[in-house]
């Protein structure tokens, strides 16, 4: 079976947003004080050591999915495992960037018992609000201040390094990863994007990986919501969309494995955009099964983002539908 196939007859999965701040909305994680910082680097901590990664897994195992996504880090300091690569990049110490525990270690041991896969979030961007390790890794952005970097192949090898040390250390634990911001608008290629495929390729060589250049949306600006192929050596698209509306014909782009990613959570503010990482349940458990269910008939693979707190609990409400899915698609 190919990892293509695994991914396939996986037929739906789980993203769990697990980032600095997440539980207070990211207010304060671009602090100049050496003390703010400290301070921050601690919660961080506090929050990755109170994530109970056996509940997780008891309960994603309860609502039948087959794997479950969860990001390394986005756009700040903060990663949910240590990474020698990216203290010697930046300089900053171990523990004050990247979490003390291995999170990503415990986590694919914890789904192995429920044989239920370990999917990665990366981004292209780094850590590029962050003013120490922004500069440092090669890319810092201050949208307030008007600044906006562009990815050059020194950012991107610096970069790749941290990935590959992850990669490494976990080898086939990790089934495949969803490389974001990899923004033609950037400066991303199919030449630097291979750094970071080879990057994951060197912990597993059959891991699956995608590389995200936007919603569908962005990426069709005449209303064209057909989901692409953006780096050559994809193992399945990143599929980002907003609602569960678009419905594939057959299994593959240009080879890669089709797939989206979609938010459950409720809109805020009415906002299309912002259903991320929220709570409730947008569309109901029938229309929601007979979604995927319809996809799956094609040979595509739906990703639901669902709310999950730093202690591993669940939405109710976004249990009770998914379990109604996993008992649907069995």
């Amino acid at each position: 079976m190919t990892a293509q196939d695994r991914m396939m007859q996986k037929k739906w999965g789980v993203f769990n947003h697990f980032l600095y701040g997440s539980e207070k909305g990211y207010t304060d994680y671009r602090a100049d004080d050496k003390e703010e910082i400290l301070r921050m680097a601690e919660e961080w901590n506090q929050q990755v050591d109170s994530f109970d990664v056996e509940k997780l897994a008891r309960t994603l195992h309860e609502i039948g999915c087959g794997y479950y996504f969860i990001t390394v880090m986005q756009g700040t300091r903060f990663m949910i495992a240590p990474n020698a690569a990216y203290s010697r990049i930046t300089g900053i110490a171990p523990g004050e960037g990247c979490a003390r525990r291995d999170l990503i270690r415990d986590i694919g041991e914890a789904l192995k018992q429920y044989d239920i896969d370990l999917y990665l979030y990366y981004t292209g961007d780094g850590p590029h609000f962050d003013k120490v390790a922004g500069p440092a890794m090669g890319l810092y952005e201050d949208y307030e201040a008007g600044l906006h970097g562009k990815v050059d192949r020194q950012f991107v090898e610096n970069w790749a390094a941290v990935m590959e040390e992850y990669a490494v250390r976990y080898g086939d634990l990790v089934k495949g990863w969803w490389v974001d911001g990899c923004y033609a608008h950037l400066g991303y290629d199919n030449e630097l994007l291979s750094l970071y495929y080879n990057a994951m390729k060197k912990g597993n060589p059959e891991v699956l990986g995608a590389f995200n250049s936007g919603t569908a949306s962005f990426v069709h600006p005449d209303g064209d919501d057909t989901p692409i192929k953006w780096f050559e050596h994809e193992g399945f698209i990143c599929g980002e969309d907003n609602d569960f509306t678009y419905i594939f014909q057959n299994r593959f782009t240009g080879g890669a494995q089709n797939h989206l990613l979609i938010p459950l959570g409720n809109y805020r503010d009415g906002n299309p955009c912002a259903g991320w990482r929220n709570t409730g349940v947008r569309r109901d458990k029938e229309y929601l099964a007979d979604y995927i269910a319809r996809n799956n008939r094609a040979g595509a693979v739906i990703t639901v983002d669902i709310f999950v707190d730093q202690h591993g609990n669940f939405d109710p409400a976004q249990v009770e539908a998914l379990k109604y899915v996993g008992s649907r698609l069995k």
